[in-house]
């Protein structure tokens, strides 16, 4: 019958259709270039750090696809940069390659929101400013990270250091440890920070106790503490704005 042949037809399903075959207006290049950045979707965003699918025991995939069963395993962008490599990896067709592509793009990101243009020093005036460098590294560590910051007379950074590592719930910390570099920097003061890795700004008693020790300590030195600043995810506490350095 005429027509009964194209009835009967069924469409062309391209599951695996590779990304160059498909539409120009399709492919997350050419979309980028033409429409810019807010016109792609997260996996299409995913699509152009990794530039090209790969291969599996069930048939090749597109970098598309890769990156919309990211989304689906693991969620939201924000939600995806705390995955760490292995987790990435159990993703069928996200080896080590592409895991560490996906990773070096959000440690990018980190440091682009940390940083200032041109290298231009940073001066620190008040605990937010001192969050907006810091937190973007520390506010997805797994473990508790306790780091002092080097002021000089200007409350400019000249430097910082990692002076302990710790489990999931605490680090331990020395005095000594804090101080000695700080003196030999030349530092005028310091600020201390250190993360919550639950995700609770709230200070514990062991907190408390060892600022107050810190405070003292940095009075015999002649290098006090501005302030002892909590990471936890996206919010921070300053222990110097609710009085509790002394």
């Amino acid at each position: 019958m005429p027509g009964s042949q194209e009835a009967s037809e069924e469409p062309i399903i391209r599951y695996h259709a590779p990304i160059h075959e498909w539409d120009v207006s399709d492919r997350p290049r050419e979309k980028f270039i033409e429409h810019g950045a807010g016109a792609l979707s997260d996996a299409e965003l995913i699509a152009l750090i990794f530039g090209s699918g790969t291969s599996t025991k069930n048939g090749p995939i597109s970098a598309v696809q890769l990156g919309q069963a990211l989304g689906r395993t693991f969620g939201s962008l924000h939600d995806l940069s705390k995955r760490r490599l292995k987790e990435l990896m159990r993703v069928v067709g996200v080896g080590p390659a592409k895991a560490v592509q996906l990773q070096a793009a959000f440690e990018i990101g980190r440091r682009v929101e940390s940083q200032r243009a041109g290298g231009e020093r940073i001066q620190v005036t008040c605990p937010e400013d001192v969050a907006a460098v810091y937190a973007p590294h520390m506010r997805d560590l797994e473990k508790e990270i306790f780091k002092v910051v080097l002021l000089n007379t200007a409350n400019v950074i000249i430097g910082d250091y990692n002076a302990s590592e710790g489990g999931l719930a605490s680090s331990i910390v020395e005095p000594r440890a804090i101080f000695k570099k700080a003196i030999l920097e030349n530092a005028a003061a310091v600020i201390c920070l250190h993360n919550h890795p639950s995700g609770n700004p709230e200070p514990s008693r062991e907190d408390l106790k060892i600022t107050r020790q810190l405070c003292e300590a940095g009075k015999l030195m002649g290098t006090p503490v501005h302030d002892h600043i909590i990471i936890a995810g996206d919010t921070y506490t300053s222990l110097a704005e609710r009085n509790l350095l002394r």
